[in-house]
């Protein structure tokens, strides 16, 4: 049996309507389907009491990339500048969901906005539009590049930790990235540990210390040119695997999810 790998939404507006929606884009999907080897599942973004209902469920979650930010006063920061996108369901659906798929040891891979949340769902906080703060650097693609390359052009590279499991899958120290950010580390969450950083030192990759499993993030979007891009192809190939072994667990419990939520 494939392993089941949780995708997390948006709640978007569609239709002339514009009705809500809960949304993820088809490349997660695709790359769940390809090189992690599962199958995908889409969890809506219906607040906190997801975590313990669905956890026993999953092998493995990914935290997805998105246009919103995580909501401020999660991390005590600043309001917003006006016509910041947010989404607070999601947001009540995937920090408690953090905390109890690392609790539980469920793989868990954070993307752009997911590595976001994971910072600020242990406790650290972050940024608001790093291109405008003194000394940084835009971390978007440039739009002046054809729209294909928008996504999955390379915007700057990263520097990677020695000896870790990004190094290893790299074959090297330092790596280009596709980036489309706003956000950014400010304080790295006490558990979380820095292995990777853009050339203005912005942390572009993290893992959870002492987790019981999986569970990276990275600031980039693997899953845009994984096809083509050996890199990010080892990325979701890793995550694949550590999801495989924990299909291979027993059966979460339902009551030490319920706790690790709360």
């Amino acid at each position: 049996m494939r392993p089941i790998i949780g995708i997390s939404c948006c709640v978007k507006a569609f239709g002339i309507f514009n009705t809500p929606n809960h949304a993820a884009s088809d490349s997660y999907v695709r790359v769940v389907l390809g090189p992690v080897g599962g199958v995908p599942v889409l969890l809506p973004a219906a607040g906190e009491s997801l975590a313990p209902q669905i956890l026993p469920r999953l092998d493995g979650l990914i935290l997805t990339g998105s246009r919103s930010n995580v909501w401020p006063g999660h991390y005590d920061g600043p309001d917003h500048a006006e016509g910041t996108p947010e989404d607070q369901q999601r947001d009540a659906t995937t920090l408690p969901l953090i905390r109890a798929a690392i609790a539980e040891g469920v793989p868990l891979l954070a993307i752009c906005r997911g590595m976001q949340e994971l910072n600020v769902a242990l406790g650290g906080s972050l940024d608001q539009r790093i291109q405008d703060l003194p000394g940084r650097m835009d971390h978007s693609t440039p739009s002046d590049q054809p729209i294909p390359l928008v996504r999955t052009g390379k915007a700057h590279a990263v520097r990677l930790a020695p000896e870790g499991l990004l190094h290893e899958l790299a074959g090297a120290t330092e790596m280009p990235v596709n980036s489309l950010h706003n956000q950014g580390v400010q304080r790295l969450a006490p558990r979380l540990e820095a292995m990777g950083w853009a050339p203005d030192g912005t942390v572009e990759a993290v893992r959870v210390r002492q987790a019981p499993g999986f569970a990276w993030g990275v600031q980039w979007h693997p899953e845009y040119d994984w096809e083509k891009d050996a890199f990010s192809r080892r990325i979701f190939e890793a995550f694949g695997e550590a999801c495989a072994a924990h299909a291979a667990r027993p059966q979460l419990r339902p009551a030490a999810l319920r706790e690790a939520a709360e």
